[in-house]
């Protein structure tokens, strides 16, 4: 008996204006007549154009359908065909939910139905709002019982910012919609997870919560989001194979470029999102009831610390490929420039100077990389690598090492300076997959949400970060490498082995959420221990934005 037809995501919103808003969803057919529903007795109806995801596959790695281990039905990337369904509902009224539903119809005359959500246009300036702040869920472990934890804390929210890393690897079309392992980007974020957690015996399944088919999702490019090389074998291979768009066109010239360094392709065809002339929906700004945002596009590409002969690493080439740069990784290489004289740090400037901006009650910016955390991700600096070539007296090379000199930290350096003086209050971001957070001198705000799926630890008391020996930089072992004092929880922080309130949370049990609430202007965040499903939430920080 075969399974009645599905969509292969519900709907979702994005790209609101103040009187429209976006509804997108997925099925693996391309059908017709797919129209969304909406409004008073859901009698109105918008026809929605469909598109075809031009680079979402299955490969070995995969785990959907039949595939549970390596290699079982996939030997090689393989094409999924997924068609993107969006309408734009119109003639909305501010602040006023109506109704809506989306049905596709298969070639076979079938048609398939959602339930039924509600959706809005932008809110009103003025009109309180609880946004969540998310980031790094990547199909890991902890994401189902969060957002569950979400909505049963807070109810609906009014919008998602979510700061990079939504998936493992960006073209594995598994990851966005059915890993069968329960944790998928969209079933996470639609209450339609199924996700087993085995505590002690004790079986819970986690469903996620039912987030996005009501609030609008505002997202930032993370280095998982970023693909690389094509035709590697795997996907995983791909997303490994990232190099400077510089040496690849040097290698493969401008007509082979993007397939031979890194694109965010899938990304930019998943979402529909605010765009800038410069940067395209890689980096924008955006208007959202009292908020300002700015989305940055500030990401590198992430190589481990290991400093063995067979590690391609954020500080080493592997020595079998000392002679075929071909094959080298050209260390942690920052994927769009963002130092001051860019495009990207130009934009900036002027959107500083924007009266949207300039206006706005919060101002706030949001990227992925970290300017400041006790997480492990933040060394090295964030500037570009410096190869370092070491030679023997024949010529033959006997090492390539990469140095990254704090000073040319472009975040630090350019970008916290520009936005401090410009009055941003808050800066949001994520990549460490931890909580914690910081207050410079003036009083601008730093928050990293990312305990939400699991950690890799902080960089505090006796667990060092993973740094070289014997190079020209100094590379911060504890701590945050800029200086700033990271803030304890102002409620209920928790405690360490002698009883010490702890300035963060770094566990692969205790997930963490926060929730900016613009009617207070506060930010509050709360943590769930997922070893007890009958254990609160628990509110343990909250600061307010002046």
């Amino acid at each position: 008996m075969t399974s009645p037809p599905q969509l292969l995501s519900d709907p979702f919103l994005q790209l609101p204006t103040e009187t429209s808003v976006r509804v997108v969803w997925f099925t693996e057919f391309a059908g017709s007549g797919h129209i969304v529903a909406y409004g008073k007795d859901l009698a109105q109806t918008a026809f929605a154009t469909t598109t075809k995801l031009s680079r979402t596959r299955e490969d070995q790695q995969s785990r959907v359908g039949n595939q549970t281990e390596d290699g079982q039905v996939y030997q090689n990337p393989v094409q999924r065909h997924i068609w993107r369904h969006e309408a734009e509902i119109t003639a909305l009224t501010p602040d006023t939910r109506v109704s809506y539903y989306v049905t596709s119809v298969r070639e076979d005359g079938n048609g398939v139905s959602s339930n039924v959500f509600t959706l809005a246009p932008k809110p009103s300036p003025g009109k309180p709002m609880k946004i969540l702040l998310t980031s790094d869920h990547q199909i890991k472990p902890m994401v189902a019982a969060n957002l569950q934890k979400v909505v049963e804390t807070v109810g609906r929210v009014d919008a998602v910012w979510f700061a990079g890393d939504l998936v493992n690897i960006g073209d594995r079309a598994s990851e966005w919609f059915d890993d069968h392992r329960g944790g998928a980007f969209f079933p996470c974020l639609q209450g339609r997870a199924y996700y087993e957690m085995n505590n002690n015996g004790v079986k819970t399944i986690y469903t996620g919560g039912e987030v996005i088919q009501h609030a609008p999702m505002f997202t930032c490019i993370g280095n998982h989001e970023i693909m690389g090389r094509t035709n590697r074998g795997s996907i995983n291979d791909e997303f490994d194979a990232t190099i400077p768009r510089a040496v690849a066109l040097k290698l493969y010239g401008q007509e082979f470029l993007k397939h031979n360094s890194f694109n965010t392709d899938t990304y930019e065809e998943i979402f529909t999102l605010p765009d800038s002339k410069e940067g395209g929906k890689t980096y924008y700004a955006v208007s959202f009831g009292d908020v300002r945002l700015v989305v940055l596009y500030a990401t590198n590409m992430w190589r481990s610390p290991n400093l063995d002969a067979e590690a391609r690493g954020r500080y080493r080439e592997r020595e079998k490929d000392f002679n075929t740069p071909e094959n080298w990784g050209y260390g942690q290489h920052i994927y769009e420039p963002i130092a001051k004289g860019s495009t990207q740090y130009n934009w900036l400037v002027q959107e500083l100077n924007n009266p949207e901006f300039q206006q706005a009650k919060y101002k706030v910016v949001m990227l992925h990389h970290p300017p400041h955390t006790l997480g492990g991700n933040i060394v090295p600096a964030y500037t570009d690598p410096v190869q370092v070539i070491e030679r023997d007296a024949d010529g033959n090379i006997k090492a390539v090492r990469y140095e990254y000199p704090k000073d040319a930290d472009y975040i630090i350096r350019d970008v916290i300076p520009l936005v401090e003086t410009a009055g941003v209050q808050l800066v949001f971001y994520g990549h460490s997959h931890l909580w914690n957070r910081f207050v410079s001198p003036s009083g601008m705000h730093f928050l990293e949400t990312s305990n939400v799926g699991n950690s890799y630890g902080a960089a505090w008391g006796n667990n060092k970060r993973e740094v070289p020996v014997g190079y020209q930089e100094d590379y911060a072992e504890l701590g945050d490498p800029y200086g700033l004092g990271s803030v304890v929880p102002t409620i209920t922080p928790m405690l360490d082995e002698d009883g010490k309130p702890m300035p963060y949370i770094a566990s692969n049990d205790i997930t963490v959420f926060s929730i900016f609430d613009t009617g207070t202007g506060t930010v509050n965040s709360y943590r769930f221990d997922t070893r007890n499903p009958d254990s609160p939430v628990i509110k343990f920080d909250e600061f307010q934005l002046k």
